[in-house]
């Protein structure tokens, strides 16, 4: 059987942690299977980086922080290497460049675009156990490029998908996926099993247990995914095709602060104008959420959307140097708020859960500012300072909910 696991920065944080997480990966390896392991940078060590840049020029370009952020990658295989081989076990750590991970050119956040398979099977043939830098890869100048924050179980899932591993386990500092964050939501419960689309929709909702993109890659690739802490042997969560439990209300909720809204009002009613606004930022590649636009009055109307906080100040620079070729009157915004979203396949089939959503809001005292639905998703945005209040009592509403379908 082949094995990738993947293991986070707080798993190998210090030696301490980096033996424990040698011991783990040395028996999968004595069980007969063949292993190749993932792994992030130790701890703080990215953000330690990033200050380092600071210090020398808080505005570098991208591809010399990507040249440096590797860095923290590479230190880690090396030091598991070495603790393999200590502990008898022949191991050999290896870069994105020895493995062949190539990927687009954008810096700092590049997407893998292919993994040879080569030197990997080499080493495996040979009976290594075989430690890889995750989080990186390289571009068609030859340039280091980096995955973005969380990076590291896409390359995983990524080489699981080119290698037709048998499993693909992700492990971290939590036992799995919870129905929500437990630091906020006291009684969340881990969820045993959950659909590909479940977690990808969670993930992009602001749950950090996992990267949006190894799940959208373990989903075309059909790689089933295990997340489970690297300090426990609890069983932790599997993430796979079509939930094999009958389909739930909801699967979990998550909300997230790394959000702003921008308004652009009295904007001219005529047909292209919503193309002409949101062409600008296709091509700068900023990334644009909830969209809503109201009811044209007067000939004009207002569109409102949503975006990372992150790009709020491009945003507006850039409306207001279009903002009379899109004949509009005002640009506002409001960066205090929050989305909080809930999801689950049990959507499509459970008629109800949106009002439910909206009673918990009301209970709690939560206003609601903006609403997007899909299939399997409902979020809102609400003030940031009533964020985890919002997340308890939507929770808790659907746990009340769930225990009354279960004794009906």
């Amino acid at each position: 059987m082949l094995v990738v696991q993947k293991y986070g920065g707080s798993s190998v944080a210090d030696a301490e942690r980096i033996f424990n997480v040698a011991g783990r990966i040395a028996e999968c390896y004595d069980q007969g299977n063949d292993v190749v392991v993932v792994l992030s940078a130790q701890g703080d060590t990215t953000d330690d980086l990033i200050a380092k840049a600071a210090e020398i020029d808080p505005n570098a370009s991208k591809r010399e922080m990507d040249m440096l952020l590797s860095t923290g990658e590479q230190q880690s295989v090396a030091l598991m290497a070495m603790a393999l081989n200590k502990m008898g076990y022949a191991a050999v750590s290896l870069n994105a460049m020895q493995v062949g991970i190539s990927t687009t050119s954008e810096y700092s956040n590049a997407k893998i675009k292919l993994i040879s398979r080569g030197r990997i099977e080499q080493e495996l043939e040979r009976k290594n156990i075989v430690i890889v830098t995750g989080f990186q890869g390289i571009n068609k100048y030859e340039d280091i490029t980096t995955l973005g924050r969380g990076g590291s179980d896409t390359s995983a899932v990524a080489i699981a998908a080119a290698l037709r591993a048998d499993k693909c386990e992700i492990y971290t500092d939590v036992n799995g996926v919870y129905t929500a964050d437990p630091r906020v939501v006291k009684d969340a419960r881990k969820i045993d099993e959950i659909s590909y689309s479940e977690m990808a929709e969670l993930a992009s909702l602001g749950a950090k247990v996992l990267h949006t993109r190894s799940v959208e890659i373990a989903q075309k690739y059909n790689v089933e995914l295990v997340v489970r802490s690297s300090l426990t042997r609890e069983e932790g969560t599997v993430i796979k095709g079509e939930n094999s439990v009958e389909k739930i209300l909801v699967s979990g909720v998550a909300s997230d602060k790394d959000v702003a809204r921008v308004t652009i009002e009295g904007i001219d009613d005529k047909p292209g104008k919503a193309f002409e606004v949101f062409a600008l930022f296709d091509k700068k590649k900023i990334s644009v959420d909830i969209i809503i636009q109201s009811i044209g009055r007067g000939g004009t109307n207002d569109i409102s959307f949503t975006i990372e906080k992150s790009s709020l100040k491009n945003v507006i620079q850039l409306l207001e140097e279009y903002k009379e070729k899109l004949g509009a009157k005002k640009i506002t915004f409001d960066d205090k708020i929050a989305k909080v979203s809930i999801v689950g396949a049990g959507m499509a089939t459970h008629s109800g859960v949106a009002s439910l959503m909206f009673e918990a809001l009301y209970d709690a005292g939560v206003n609601i500012k903006m609403i997007s639905t899909s299939e399997i998703k409902i979020s809102v945005l609400i003030d940031e300072k009533d964020e985890e209040s919002a997340l308890i009592a939507i929770h808790d509403k659907f746990q009340l909910a769930m225990q009354s379908l279960r004794q009906n």
